[in-house]
């Protein structure tokens, strides 16, 4: 007990004599917490609130052409730029102020497509007019190749590509499946001697009877979240800087041997696991309120700068359990590297990119889930995954401790073994 008293307070005086290094400890991670949020913020929320201006060049000017027009601009996000600087584009400007850089996205409608769905829509309706018994036909004839052209600037990232085709080939199927249909009722009306033009057809009415709607997986859940920036960055971050005390841990562990306190300390009767027990105590305190200050910005500082604010989950116990366990395993690991390692400059530079593998490794710069299958099976053995996987079982699943005991569990793993290589080590020296 006497060595553990005694190391509390040596790490105390340590950190004492730094205070401005204290200071830099706490506010660094919450200034790359509270950064990395703004920063991946348009990603999470995957472009839905940001405005594109599309250019749009009509070469056809035929009725899917003005269709398509039409629903491209009733959506939010896109905004149809048919000039530049005055004069109406033609395909060649378009694709330069591509290629430049200068707009995201061009639309070339060829001409003849519209013929071309029509052709599509007179097949099908003279198709199933047969089929009905129907007398007459449509006119059609062999089908030919149409494309709509989509030309992106060449640094357009893959998931912006693919959440703007969505949206285009969402509204190319509703145009031509609403023109196919209106070709068949003509087709129907013709047969019936009614030779009044159908009214307009609104295949979106239509198709009314069947739609799609998102639950929530757990029915008692009082709130209705989806991932964003907050949600995974303030957490994933926090557990990052967090990782990161083994820097001062493994600096004034090799400052104490070099001073000499470490001697002193261990001249005390009982086991060097006493000492690492008693640093261990000093720093899980000390990150726990690194990580809870990390956590209060995310609910409290970033709603002021426009991002949402942090969900925190419905088990405050198990979040402090779960964060004192986190502190646990960073500290024991800062406590290994200033064993393993004779001075700073070998720790320090070992450490710090370790964590960085660690954390890269371990989805904190990006879900592990799109990692390839030989890095989601690396990722286990990073400490940081087994962190955040815990941290977001009880934020978004609204888990306790029955659902993350497994990841505490191998947490304390990780602990032991680390604690245990930095007892061996230092014991081999005082030997």
């Amino acid at each position: 007990m006497r060595k553990i008293i005694a190391t509390l307070i040596n790490e105390f005086r340590l950190f004492r004599k730094d205070l401005a290094g204290v200071a830099l400890l706490f506010l660094m991670p919450l200034v790359l917490t509270i950064i990395m949020a703004l920063i991946q913020d348009a990603p999470f929320r995957e472009y839905q609130d940001i405005r594109f201006d599309v250019l749009w060049v009509n070469k056809d000017n035929g009725r899917l052409a003005e269709k398509m027009k039409d629903g491209l601009m009733s959506i939010p996000q896109f905004r149809l730029v048919s000039s530049y600087e005055n004069k109406p584009l033609d395909e060649i400007k378009a694709r330069e102020l591509v290629q430049s850089g200068t707009f995201k996205i061009a639309i070339i409608v060829p001409e003849g497509i519209t013929a071309e769905v029509v052709n599509s829509a007179n097949q099908v309706a003279n198709d199933m007019g047969k089929r009905l018994g129907a007398a007459g036909k449509l006119p059609e004839r062999e089908t030919r190749s149409a494309n709509l052209e989509i030309y992106f600037d060449p640094v357009t990232k893959q998931a912006m590509k693919l959440s703007l085709l969505n949206a285009l080939d969402k509204q190319l199927t509703k145009v031509q499946a609403e023109m196919i249909m209106g070709r068949l009722s003509d087709r129907m009306n013709s047969a019936g001697g009614d030779s009044s033009p159908s009214p307009e057809f609104d295949l979106q009415q239509k198709m009314q009877a069947v739609s799609i709607k998102e639950f929530s997986a757990d029915r008692q859940s009082k709130v209705n979240l989806n991932t964003n920036s907050v949600q995974h960055n303030v957490p994933a971050w926090a557990i990052f800087g967090l990782f990161f005390i083994i820097i001062p841990i493994a600096g004034n562990t090799i400052r104490e041997r070099e001073e000499g306190s470490l001697m002193r300390i261990r001249l005390i009767p009982g086991s060097y696991f006493s000492i690492l027990f008693g640093r261990l105590s000093f720093y899980v305190l000390l990150g726990v309120a690194q990580f809870y200050g990390m956590l209060l910005a995310g609910w409290a500082i970033l709603p002021k700068l426009g991002l949402p604010h942090l969900y925190m989950g419905q088990a405050p116990l198990t979040l402090l359990v779960t964060a004192m366990v986190i502190a646990i395993t960073a500290t024991a690991y800062g406590v290994c590297i200033g064993a393993l390692f004779q001075t700073p400059n070998q720790a320090l530079p070992f450490g710090a990119i370790s964590i960085v593998i660690l954390s890269a490794i371990g989805g904190i710069w990006v879900p592990v889930e799109i990692l390839p299958a030989g890095l989601q099976q690396l990722a286990k053995v990073s400490p940081l995954h087994w962190a955040l996987d815990a941290i977001n079982t009880i934020f978004l699943r609204n888990g306790g401790l029955p659902a993350v005991w497994t990841n505490l569990a191998i947490l304390l793993g990780f602990s032991a073994v680390f604690v245990t290589i930095a007892g061996l080590v230092e014991s081999g020296r005082q030997q």
